[in-house]
């Protein structure tokens, strides 16, 4: 009686970073540069694999849908994070919470399967070499891709379904700074036991299939490169897979620290900042800067662009004269 007596939340507080006016402005255009970057240099790679043919291969399909949900997870989180800096009550509304946390789970979800996606089609492209055209063909990679979106999509709805199940009267104190799963069990008065066995059911089979197939791809990579014997075949093998191994290292790792505090009832803001945040930063400049494909295109973009500079500043003159 005492529960059903208490007014039901509808909105939630986040928490905030810093109390300090100077540190908070800091923090802010920190974090608001960070953004600006991931979104340029995210949706930048999705428009370079999108308008250069010969990059229109499975692993660049994969890598420009990579981009793609890394820019989708920065902007579940960073806007709201960004208004909260000035906001004098950090208030965020039930759906919005729901719409924030689906965006955020579908985004994360995609990003384990494209990575599995990633190694085994590295894969077959080191220990399989002359059936990689059939193995891993465009129309299986957008197969392949369709059903990523159709099981993140589902995975995501039968969380956020389950949320809405919950009633909320604890508190309206999210101890967190977007709205996350565990913090919001904590807050609620129902029994989220269901919601918890669905994550075991559903959530925990993803990760063990992706972390396996990342981790069975590349123990049949490193046996295939160990049996090489030119020096220059394994250093090329490697290298192909340097970008991509850097990458599901950082996810991996950092998804796994991120997961651990939760699980001990307490948080940990810099972990969940560097996951959320600083990784889908990362992802366009390793992909970038250690694949000479992607390095020649921006050349050749680079050039056209100078180019075409000249050739209007040529015409100015000539009417000029």
């Amino acid at each position: 009686m005492a529960k059903e007596n208490q007014s039901l939340t509808t909105e939630f507080i986040l928490i905030e970073f810093t109390d300090h006016p100077v540190l908070k402005v800091l923090l802010f255009l920190v974090f608001l540069t960070i953004y600006l970057i991931t979104m340029v240099g995210n949706l930048g790679l999705v428009a370079l694999i999108c308008m250069e043919r010969h990059l229109h291969i499975p692993m660049y399909i994969f890598l420009g849908n990579l981009a793609l949900m890394d820019s989708c997870c920065s902007c579940a989180i960073t806007p709201k994070m960004l208004e909260n800096f000035f906001s004098k009550d950090r208030m965020i509304s039930l759906y919005e919470c729901m719409a924030q946390f689906y965006f955020l789970c579908f985004a994360e979800t995609a990003d384990c399967f494209l990575l599995a996606a990633m190694a085994y089609d590295r894969y077959v492209a080191i220990c399989n070499p002359l059936q990689y055209h059939t193995r891993m063909s465009k129309k299986l990679c957008i197969q392949m891709i369709t059903g990523v979106y159709i099981a993140c999509n589902l995975h995501s709805m039968i969380h956020v379904g389950l949320l809405l199940r919950l009633t909320f009267c604890m508190s309206s104190q999210i101890d967190h700074f977007f709205c996350d799963i565990l913090p919001l069990y904590r807050l609620s008065c129902t029994d989220p036991y269901i919601n918890e066995l669905m994550i075991y059911i559903f959530s925990m089979p993803i990760q063990i299939f992706t972390i396996a197939t990342v981790l069975v791809s590349y123990i049949c990579i490193l046996f295939t490169v160990f049996k090489m014997k030119s020096k220059e075949g394994r250093g090329k093998a490697l290298s192909t897979c340097a970008s991509h191994f850097l990458s599901v290292s950082i996810f991996y790792i950092c998804l796994l620290m991120y997961i651990r505090p939760f699980e001990e009832g307490s948080k940990d803001i810099p972990v969940a900042v560097f996951y959320t945040i600083v990784i889908p930063l990362l992802n366009p400049f390793i992909y970038s800067l250690r694949n000479k494909e992607v390095v020649n295109v921006l050349k050749k973009i680079m050039r056209n662009y100078n180019i075409l500079k000249q050739t209007i500043l040529h015409g100015k003159l000539i009417l000029i004269y």
